[in-house]
């Protein structure tokens, strides 16, 4: 039986021990065929992006094995992807996002509906208006988001790797928002 699991806020070591080695898995995979210098970057580096504001983290379980996770956190107005090859449209930059940092199902377990899962309750009630993502446009990953609703709005190259895709999806409306409260959608 799989189990989810929402957490919000700064994780201990011990909660990121799986989470570094599902990442460690996924994408050890072409066309990423990351190794153990990419990986203790994703280990360093997930303890600051925990304690960002708005960080929230999905997990999938079975049993005591953790099969799949998202996470991201708050994007603030005014802030947009580092490196971007052009600025983020004017009512994205002006507004807060959901950066969408990892969204990551174990290879045996893919095409089971995990993912979708994943996202969905990673982005459902968000107070955000929109939910970006860095995409590599070499994986199959990018077809899934391209087939769920994310459109490309610029790229970005990665000091350490590859030129990835910058993906935009618009979130509902969080619960008891009137359609009549809202700005201009997308």
């Amino acid at each position: 039986m799989i189990t989810h699991a929402r957490h919000e806020g700064p994780i201990s070591r011990t909660a990121a021990a799986p989470l570094v080695d599902l990442y460690a898995v996924v994408y050890a995979e072409p066309p990423y065929n990351e190794g153990p210098e990419q990986v203790d970057r994703f280990r360093a580096g997930i303890f600051e992006e925990s304690a960002r504001p708005g960080f929230t983290l999905i997990t999938a379980r079975e049993g005591d094995t953790l099969i799949g996770a998202s996470y991201g956190w708050t994007m603030s107005a005014g802030t947009w992807w580092s490196n971007a090859s052009r600025p983020a449209p004017a009512e994205i930059f002006g507004v807060a996002k959901f950066a969408v940092m990892e969204w990551i199902v174990t290879p045996q377990r893919r095409g089971e509906g995990i993912g979708k899962i994943l996202i969905r309750q990673l982005l459902e009630h968000r107070p955000e208006r929109f939910a970006t993502l860095a995409s590599d446009p070499r994986s199959a990953a990018r077809g899934i988001y391209r087939r769920a609703g994310w459109i490309e709005v610029g790229e970005t190259k990665l000091s350490w790797g590859p030129s990835m895709d910058l993906l935009l999806c618009e979130l509902p409306l969080p619960t008891g928002q009137r359609v009549g409260d809202e700005q201009t959608r997308l």
